[in-house]
């Protein structure tokens, strides 16, 4: 690479920033009850959240509606959404990934095993009740207080 190029693309990078995060040295923060997460990115410009989910054997996600697609990869453990394949739904293992479109609805997310889980979305997660009442609404911008408030909790900043 010549000089001026090298210099052309220092000069056009410094208006940009790379997000590199060393997961392993940030901590595990309390999500709800048996899950713990790490965000990795939130954004404004498009509304998505990336974040790691480590949930505890038997812990699950509530009855929720994607307002913005999902996306993830399962690093390790069992993943089972709407029961389990055994039930008509899907069972996710290591190195599965599962793209979950705007609108669809999940109830109970399962781990019957302990599990950490690469997970972004696209948009805010509605969580509901069984009449379809809305309970909370999580987007981008409640994964960083959670995430504010749980780092706050462990006395970091």
């Amino acid at each position: 690479m010549s000089g001026n190029t090298a210099d052309r693309d220092r000069q056009r990078n410094a208006q940009l920033q790379d997000i590199y995060i060393h997961t392993s040295q940030q901590p595990w923060l309390q999500f709800s009850p048996g899950i713990e997460f790490k965000v990795l990115r939130a954004t404004q410009e498009t509304g998505h959240w990336t974040v790691m989910f480590k949930c505890a054997k038997g812990s699950s996600f509530a009855r929720h509606e994607h307002l913005g697609a999902g996306e993830y990869y399962l690093i390790s453990g069992k993943l089972e959404i709407r029961g389990g394949v055994e039930k008509g739904g899907i069972t996710a293992f290591p190195g599965d990934y599962g793209y979950e479109p705007n609108s669809i609805i999940h109830d109970q997310t399962e781990f019957p095993e302990e599990s950490v889980l690469y997970f972004t979305n696209h948009g805010p997660i509605r969580f509901i009740d069984d009449n379809d009442n809305t309970l909370m609404v999580l987007d981008w911008q409640g994964v960083l207080k959670m995430e504010a408030q749980a780092r706050s909790a462990l006395g970091e900043r």
